[in-house]
């Protein structure tokens, strides 16, 4: 039976049951271009998705979830669900009353470009790599898309559905200047394959892979750093697992019982927004079928509010601000769509070093102290212009220590979907932060953080 059919099916047994239960089904259709060598070395495409149900019994919560449509398939799982609530412990859950959402194309026929369109673009980005000199290898090019359907509905009262997805190109090379090799990457997405680049694209990987050949150890010093958008989106997944209200309730987050404070400078604020024109994780609703809206998360330094489900408001006495995640087969918890740094009216740049690579930050960060000592990749700045790439040094910091200075240049936002969407443009460099330096993979540790 098809989603519709199957959550009708499943309210209906529900209902009979007289248990509540929340349906979340999910399908995504893939392609992946792959060239090698001035051809098309993999071609993919795949569908996956399932259908998942959330019951509540006696306040008990249980999940189950199955990849078949059909009768017998969809008996088990509900039953499967009652029994896993049975084995609980607790008895607080709930599921939260909904409305009639109707339903939503976001990318609209975006996705619909000429196959052979999409064959040309990894092709395009290899052969303009492999036109500069400097070209050592090209790892791959490829050209991906997903379109996802998302259906959600409850038997109190949620209904409602939408389609999203996203298009990408780009590649990883590794170039060389006759004594050192240094590797990198550059994707590009967008809502609609026909905004994508992928001249500009390959131009751009080649630029920012080149400048690093050369690299010189950073030398012992006092700098100032100016970290590039794709460099501090790493970071803001950091801050971003701090304003998780599930962390904050499991005492997971050094921003407990800290809203209305001032964590931060007047130049900091962080949105998220649910519909961002260039967002990958825009939705119109959550996955308890909660309409989204625009949050603002910190104004000008103030945290104004944490990124709730229906229980961790009520847990903490607090309004759901419609951050509800999960897929059709995992438990409840929270997320983002799609949360950016407010652009600033920008300032120029002085003698510093702009950070425009960090490694290591799955390890090199715990996203409950807000601690983090990573690698990074820069470029030595001096009289306001870049002058030549510096290398074998660390960022170790804090994203909650006290902060005199913090400020946005120009440029617009950049969209970071968690954890490894990013969307959007930003023409110029995002923040500049007080560092400490010394050189042989010397640690560079904050004079000057941007919080708190």
């Amino acid at each position: 039976m098809t989603f519709e059919e199957a959550k009708t099916y499943l309210l209906e047994k529900a209902t009979k049951q007289k248990i509540e239960a929340e349906i979340l089904a999910t399908e995504t259709r893939e392609l992946s271009l792959k060239a090698f060598e001035g051809k098309l070395e993999d071609i993919t495409s795949a569908v996956m998705g399932g259908i998942g149900v959330r019951v509540e019994t006696g306040g008990k919560i249980g999940y189950a979830s199955s990849e078949e449509r059909s009768s017998e398939a969809l008996d088990w799982m509900l039953q499967e669900a009652i029994e896993n609530a049975s084995l609980q412990t607790t008895s607080d859950g709930f599921i939260p009353p909904g409305t009639a959402l109707g339903r939503q194309d976001l990318p609209d026929e975006g996705l619909s470009g000429d196959l052979e369109q999409k064959r040309a673009m990894p092709l395009e980005v290899e052969k303009i790599i492999r036109q500069d000199k400097r070209t050592d290898q090209v790892d791959s090019t490829q050209y991906s898309e997903f379109d996802s359907e998302v259906l959600v509905a409850s038997t109190k009262g949620s209904s409602g559905g939408y389609r999203t997805g996203a298009a990408y190109v780009g590649g990883n090379v590794i170039m060389t200047d006759g004594k050192v090799k240094k590797s990198g990457w550059e994707y590009k997405a967008k809502r609609e394959v026909n905004k994508l680049e992928p001249g500009q694209t390959a131009l751009e990987l080649i630029e920012k892979t080149a400048r690093h050949l050369g690299a010189k150890p950073l030398k012992t010093g006092k700098y100032r750093a100016y970290f590039e958008p794709q460099a501090f989106m790493g970071l803001m997944r950091v801050f971003g697992e701090m304003l998780s209200a599930q962390n904050v309730l499991e005492g997971q987050s050094k921003l407990a019982n800290r809203l209305g404070e001032k964590i931060g400078s007047d130049f900091v604020t962080f949105i998220d927004d649910p519909m961002h024109p260039e967002g990958l994780g825009s939705q119109p609703f959550d996955a308890e079928g909660v309409k989204s809206q625009r949050l603002v998360l910190v104004e000008k330094g103030i945290l104004k509010s944490y990124i709730h489900n229906s229980y961790t408001a009520k847990k903490l006495g607090m309004k759901n601000t419609a951050h509800a995640s999960r897929y059709y087969n995992s438990v409840l918890n929270v997320d983002f769509s799609n949360l950016f740094l407010e652009p600033g009216s920008g300032i120029g740049m002085k003698d510093g070093i702009i950070i425009t690579d960090l490694s290591g930050l799955h390890a090199g960060a715990n996203s409950i102290s807000g601690e983090f000592s990573v690698q990074a990749l820069g470029l030595k700045v001096e009289g306001g212009e870049s002058v030549h790439a510096v290398e074998n040094f660390a960022i170790a910091g804090g994203v909650a220590r006290a902060t005199t200075k913090y400020r946005r240049t120009r440029g617009e936002a950049r969209v970071a979907r968690f954890a490894w969407q990013s969307l959007g443009r930003s023409s110029g460099i995002v923040v500049c932060w007080c560092l400490k330096g010394s050189s042989q993979n010397s640690v560079v540790s904050s004079q000057h953080g941007f919080f708190y």
